[in-house]
């Protein structure tokens, strides 16, 4: 996504003309910007009620130093024209269906699944705003806050690993020894093994290293219930890309969150009930097999667009460009 700016700093560089006052005329003078109907209000919120379509995303996006923004998006646009639906600063429920609420209701009824993440205020926001719409959560949100569960459990062995440590290197002082700390078959110390085990536990074993397996060996005969953590890890994806339906797939998540619980680990308790909080809507990605992928690109391409300015610091005339090219 090429900036409006950017481009006219580069023209003016060619004719020898100052790039900065170049693009102070474009946005005064050679732009409509100051004709713009949404220029009242576009700091607080932007609509372009034309881009609905059936299946839309909703997720938000920091535009400056902690100005976060809620962004509704078409699918169909695939990160170009049409894609942007609404843009809303901040994320508070009633504020953002204030805005939303503002096109017609008939338009809203035509939009047919909107993908999210688990913030309860997104749900909030789209059980409301479009009460005829599927919604799904997103299934690697889904998968993320498992992984993020297990990441604490290996941080926590490795705090046990560094705390033995110093225990050793303690009483070694004491009998004045010098310390040389234990280390596997591989080499690794027991904070370097639970330090590399990081990218092991987050990958399929197919995709691992022949040192990787090694290490994979000695961390989970070591530390059997990280084992069992990731051999649950790779269940939930099996179950995700399994092509279930609905039914099938809630029982199937049904025998896991039961394997789960049996780990014991309180943040384990969480991940659990953070899932059934939002277990119908985790199914219903079993109905159309839809993510916030694109929701997550479009993100992505508003970052880069952000960080060719080295920061926002005129956020009306920022969604005005962002406006050219994605409305």
């Amino acid at each position: 996504m090429e900036s409006t700016a950017e481009s006219i700093a580069g023209i003016g560089s060619h004719y020898g003309v100052d790039g900065k006052q170049l693009s102070t005329q474009y946005k005064e003078h050679f732009s409509d910007y100051r004709q713009w109907e949404q220029l009242s209000h576009a700091e607080e919120w932007l609509l372009f009620a034309d881009n609905l379509g059936e299946r839309l995303s909703i997720d938000e996006t920091c535009l400056s130093s902690g100005e976060v923004y809620t962004f509704l998006t078409n699918k169909a646009g695939r990160g170009g024209m049409g894609t942007l639906v609404a843009v809303v600063r901040g994320t508070r429920a009633e504020e953002v269906i204030h805005v939303l609420e503002k096109i017609e209701p008939s338009k809203r009824n035509i939009v047919k699944e909107i993908t999210l993440d688990l913030s309860s205020s997104m749900m909030m926001i789209a059980r409301t705003v479009f009460p005829k719409a599927l919604i799904t959560s997103d299934r690697f949100h889904v998968q993320k806050l498992y992984y993020d569960a297990l990441d604490d459990m290996r941080i926590a062995y490795r705090w046990m690993a560094r705390d033995r440590e110093n225990e050793e290197i303690r009483k070694a002082r004491e009998q004045d020894e010098v310390y040389r700390p234990f280390r596997y078959s591989n080499g690794d110390t027991r904070k370097q093994l639970l330090a590399r085990a990081k990218f092991i536990l987050t990958k399929h074993k197919s995709k691992w290293t022949e040192s990787q397996k090694l290490r994979a060996e000695i961390i989970f005969e070591n530390y059997p219930e990280l084992k069992k953590a990731y051999e649950l890890a790779m269940e939930l994806t099996d179950i995700y890309n399994a092509r279930s339906i609905k039914d099938a797939a809630r029982l199937k998540l049904a025998r896991w969150f039961h394997e789960v619980e049996k780990l014991g680990a309180d943040n384990f308790y969480t991940v659990i009930d953070t899932f059934k909080t939002h277990y119908d809507t985790i199914l219903n990605f079993f109905v159309n097999r839809a993510t916030n992928a694109n929701a997550e690109s479009f993100n992505a391409k508003v970052k880069a667009f952000r960080a060719q300015f080295r920061g926002v610091t005129d956020i009306p005339f920022f969604l005005y460009r962002l406006m050219k090219l994605c409305a």
